[in-house]
């Protein structure tokens, strides 16, 4: 494809006039001393995108250092970097082509300033991903691999530079082709193109190269202009962060910057996570002549609302029909910055938007060595270091997004006191979006005064109600224990029901599916259920896996003091060799997703009431262990 570029000079004049221009934004990374410089100048120098004064300044500090012309230069933007010959941070530079504007953004490829490279990659549509031809895939190349992936940045074009330190050979292209493709789909990123240049030369960077003959693809630029913009913010769904709320005499106006979406006067909005709901009364902005009726992307306003709510700083605002995650725990890939290592369990703060929340990093369930690919245990990660990682707020919901679908509200940053020391992103895979939970819809409610008391009851049954709430993997004998143990209770004399989790699908919940909301569903309706029975003055005995831990605490809350959480405990191993229904396979084949253990997580109990081994124990010691618990647990004072 040719491409027709404009001159700089020029390009004011072409603009005056004429509608926006489609505009894409690019990431250029690799190993340090790769050419991302280098790269970066001839694109500028081939779409006529700098001044004369611009070249003759690099021609000539070229000549003084007795080199060809060094188009890496032009990137300098500190005198650090001339003397160390690194990129410390990330520079942005625009040019165009017929097809559209282009920002790029040069990220640094030296160890030590990663941090800068995932910040400057965070809004890129697409990546350039520079490998030197003689040296071939490196530390750093496969690092910033792994983060554009994690990034969630599938348009990556491989530019395998300084073709002509290896005399243009195809043989030496082939090798580095293969390496680095193998690299990229073991991270899942098949890259969309791998094209041998000279950015020194130009060799197909913007023309293509007579001394390939043997390479037929496309040049640097043709493959730019065939990548995709993400959708424009003010096409996606509204977010905007809470600011501040300013008191005017008796107005209450809130302020924040809108990230996506579009705002209008008259819009019933959302505030999350507190699940409030207002009508915009009107939209204030700052000099301006009118009243705005709306305000889009991009836009720092203020609003009133038609009644005035508590709002605060750190809420979000969206439309109700399109809300953001609201939990209190989610997967993070996580890259940790700070000097001591991060440990699980400490108290950091995390800022996210506008709001900042105590969280806990609950576990690393990997360390990723982006190196090897190797996934590895670990209770800490050190600096530098890459992990995959359950962060839980210490208190209450926060209101999110997964990144791959609102960048803004979906990365985040860890402080320890004042300093920051990791940078993350968002993933809610395997867990539930908790907004329906906690969300109370029903209205005018009088809950009834029974005339039988829990006590009468407990004297009629001869012992107390409550809930034995058995939760472990798939096969680690729930079910098994839940039904021995209600036919030892009840050849006791005990009033007991199990409550299995296939049993119940079958009925009340039979139009629940296993989505992570579902799953979450299906626990609050049993709980629920389950809570009644303990009023009623019967034990009820559930056999759920139950995998999220917020769900059993709201089990909890349903059945108050009645409730005892029973661990059944067993290894993933042991539990796989007990599955007689195949599911595991299947999981592991992929043929059923959000497998608990295998696809999705599971959160054992902190502090259970009582674990019981099924690993080490027989199935009669496990109820009997059980049927000990309930005799000393439900006796009835006297």
């Amino acid at each position: 494809m040719a491409n027709t570029v404009v001159p700089l000079k020029h390009r004011v004049a072409a603009a005056a006039g004429t509608a926006p221009r489609e505009s894409l934004k690019i990431v250029i990374v690799g190993h340090v001393d790769h050419g991302k410089s280098t790269l970066i100048g001839r694109l500028l120098y081939d779409t006529n995108s700098l001044p004369e004064e611009k070249i003759r300044a690099v021609e000539e500090v070229s000549r003084k250092r007795g080199k060809p012309v060094e188009w890496a230069f032009l990137l300098d933007a500190f005198q650090a970097e001339r003397d160390q010959g690194i990129t410390i941070d990330s520079s942005r530079i625009g040019f165009r082509t017929d097809r559209r504007d282009y920002v790029i953004i040069d990220a640094p490829g030296h160890k030590e300033f990663i941090a800068n490279m995932v910040s400057g990659a965070a809004s890129a549509d697409a990546a350039l991903l520079v490998i030197d031809a003689h040296e071939g895939v490196r530390e750093q190349s496969r690092r910033h691999g792994y983060l554009l992936n994690m990034l969630g940045i599938q348009q990556v074009a491989v530019i395998v530079n300084k073709m002509d330190q290896e005399d243009f050979s195809l043989t030496r292209f082939k090798e580095v082709e293969r390496e680095i493709a193998d690299y990229l789909s073991s991270i899942g990123v098949t890259p969309t193109f791998i094209i041998p240049v000279s950015a020194r030369g130009g060799q197909n960077i913007a023309n293509r190269a007579g001394e390939m003959p043997w390479y037929t693809g496309v040049t640097v630029l043709s493959a730019l202009d065939t990548f995709t913009p993400r959708p424009a913010a003010a096409q996606q769904d509204l977010r905007m962060p809470v600011q501040d709320v300013y008191k005017f005499d008796d107005r209450r106006i809130i302020v924040g910057r809108i990230e996506t979406g579009t705002l209008h006067v008259g819009d019933k909005v959302l505030f999350s996570p507190s699940n409030k709901l207002q009508t915009v009364k009107s939209i204030e902005a700052w000099n301006e002549d009118a009243p705005l009726l709306n305000a889009t992307a991009g836009q720092t306003v203020g609003f009133t609302l038609g009644e005035q709510i508590f709002v605060e700083r750190g809420d979000i605002v969206s439309h109700p029909d399109a809300a953001p995650f609201e939990t209190n725990v989610f997967k993070a890939h996580l890259f940790w910055l700070g000097r001591n290592p991060l440990e699980v369990g400490k108290i950091y703060t995390m800022k996210l938007a506008t709001a900042r929340r105590e969280v806990i990093v609950e576990r690393i369930e990997k360390l990723i060595n982006t190196d090897t690919l190797e996934q590895n245990e670990g209770s800490s990660v050190e600096r530098h270091g890459i992990a995959e990682v359950v962060v839980r707020t210490r208190r209450g919901m926060i209101a999110l997004d997964e990144y791959r679908t609102v960048p803004s509200l979906g990365r985040f940053v860890l402080l320890d006191g004042f300093d920051v020391v990791g940078g993350g992103i968002v993933s809610m895979d395997g867990y539930p979006d908790q907004r329906s939970m906690v969300t109370v819809k029903s209205t005018n409610i009088t809950p009834v005064d029974y005339a039988i008391t829990r006590e009468m009851r407990e004297q009629q049954t001869g012992h107390k109600g409550g809930v034995l709430w058995l939760t472990g993997l798939s096969g680690a004998g729930k079910s098994t224990l839940a039904v021995g143990l209600e036919k030892e209770l009840f050849r006791r004399g005990y009033h007991v029901y199990v409550l299995d989790g296939d049993n119940v699908r079958a009925g009340l919940n039979s139009n629940l599916g296993f989505s992570p909301e579902d799953r979450a569903e299906n626990i609050r309706r049993v709980g629920e259920v389950a809570g009644l029975f303990a009023q009623a003055g019967i034990i009820v005995i559930t056999a759920f896996i139950s995998p999220y831990r917020t769900d059993r605490d709201r089990a909890r809350e349903a059945a108050g003091e009645q409730f005892h959480e029973i661990y059944v405990a067993s290894d993933l191993a042991t539990c796989e060799s007990r599955d007689i229904k195949g599911l595991y396979a299947k999981a592991r084949r992929g043929e059923i997703p959000e497998f608990t253990g295998i696809s999705a997580p599971y959160e054992a109990p902190i502090a259970p009431e009582l674990l019981v081994d099924t690993q080490t124990q027989t199935v009669e010691e496990c109820v009997a262990s059980l049927a000990d618990y309930v005799a000393q647990s439900f006796r009835l004072k006297n």
